[in-house]
């Protein structure tokens, strides 16, 4: 009787040992697939965001729209105000996740694992209630309030837009994709903040028999070729190829834990700098299919355009019939040119516009930032260089540098870009974030 209630024992120890690895085995599997990112409920969600409108091949103006409903209704659920009775970080959550959810309904199974790692880690109890539905609620708000603001799907579309004549000076198709024009319904969303995308619409670029064109001209001719030898002005140049939605939202996640941030400042500036930056971009796509100014590559060699044609003239292009300028056959940029038109430069808006929302934040222009972007020597994507700014007179001044340098924007297109993302982050700072959160 002895040895049998012993087996017994034994047996029923085995099981408890089974069921107990197995219970074990299952929560690492589910943790390795549902693993938070680092930092408080907001970065958490903020980086989930990023991987998910990045991970979606959404272009980077696009990407930002995205973004802005995600962050807006991350901030809104826990503005000052908001917050009585409730978790904060179970509102943050269900917000993020609700909107996420909503508009990339083919992530479900990503975002429902995530979401459920994210409440286990909340205290059951009345205000983590009070908080999920404050935060769908929210989120629920704000997609209702957004629809018919002008977002195209599916991710990466394009659309038809109004053309101008073929000529010297007009848009055509770049090498070597001669992909179809990006996302020109960027154009026509309703801004998040901005009473029109047209609202600080820049003046025309210069004339091509003007010295400012034929300075331009000459000077990426020269600095922004795929044959440069200068070594720090394309280290510069590839730095800035980096997706600007990984650049400035980790910049932003950086900024809340090296100022240790409480939860809703770091909602706040999530949400300036993905709200400004939409702003921005809506704004400088406006301006390029506006003007529909031609890339550098299509000015200096008029021989680049698609050699079975591209619907917007004829081949081979156009010469700009100044005699202070030579076109060149075979002249390439050194970063591929991105398919949408010149005027203004789209990296001089946001970079400008973030410059802007890091000054108000910490109250100074000296900002201090270190900002992660591409390095050549690392695997596509990468954003392991880091290149420190003192101050947000800096951060422009490269930007503008560094589009020139890569053959794909002329001098004046990067500053009227640089001024275009100032006057919007000018206009947005003023009439929304303005609330005292918890810093």
């Amino acid at each position: 009787m002895q040895i049998l209630r012993s087996k017994r024992w034994i047996a029923l120890a085995a099981f408890v040992l089974l069921v107990t690895l197995a219970v074990v085995a299952g929560t690492r599997v589910r943790d390795a697939r549902a693993m938070l990112p680092p930092g408080n409920a907001v970065q958490q969600w903020d980086k989930i965001a990023e991987d998910t409108v990045v991970g979606s091949g959404a272009f980077q103006n696009e990407g930002l729209i995205y973004m802005a409903y995600v962050s807006n209704a991350m901030y809104s659920s826990i503005a000052p105000g908001e917050r009585n009775g409730q978790s904060a970080d179970a509102a943050v959550v269900e917000a993020a996740y609700t909107t996420l959810s909503h508009y990339f309904p083919a992530q479900a199974s990503t975002l429902d694992a995530l979401h459920q790692t994210a409440l286990d880690a909340i205290p059951d109890d009345q205000q983590k209630t009070v908080g999920m539905r404050y935060g769908a609620l929210t989120a629920t708000k704000m997609i209702s309030g957004r629809e018919g603001d002008g977002l195209v799907t599916p991710i990466g579309s394009t659309s038809s837009f109004p053309t101008l004549v073929p000529g010297p000076g007009v848009w055509r198709l770049t090498p070597a994709a001669y992909a179809a024009p990006q996302t020109p319904w960027v154009s026509n969303v309703h801004p998040f903040v901005l009473q029109s995308g047209a609202q600080f619409l820049p003046p025309p670029p210069p004339s091509l028999g003007s010295s400012q064109w034929v300075a331009a001209f000459t000077e990426i001719k020269a600095h922004g070729s795929s044959t440069n030898p200068n070594a720090g002005a394309r280290s510069v140049a590839l730095f800035w190829t980096a997706n600007v939605i990984r650049q400035y939202n980790r910049l932003a996640r950086d900024v809340a834990t090296s100022q240790s941030l409480g939860l809703a400042d770091t909602a706040r500036l999530v949400a300036m700098v993905n709200t400004v930056g939409a702003d921005a971009q809506i704004s400088v796509m406006y301006a390029k299919y506006h003007y529909l100014f031609w890339r550098p590559v299509s000015a200096i060699d008029p021989s680049s355009v698609k050699p079975t044609g591209d619907g917007f003239g004829p081949t081979p292009g156009f010469d700009d019939g100044n005699a202070l300028t030579a076109e060149q056959a075979g002249w390439r940029p050194l970063v591929t040119t991105p398919n949408h038109p010149e005027y203004p430069a789209a990296h001089g808006s946001i970079t400008s516009a973030e410059a802007a929302v890091l000054s108000q934040f910490l109250n100074t222009d000296a900002i201090n930032a270190d900002i992660h972007g591409f390095d050549p020597s690392g695997p596509a994507g990468n954003l392991d260089a880091v290149r420190h700014f003192a101050a947000a007179a800096d951060l422009r001044a490269e930007i503008v540098d560094a589009r020139v340098w890569a053959g794909v924007h002329f001098r004046f297109s990067a500053q009227a870009g640089v001024t275009l993302g100032a006057d919007v982050a000018r206009f947005d700072l003023s009439h929304a974030f303005s609330g005292n959160g918890d810093k």
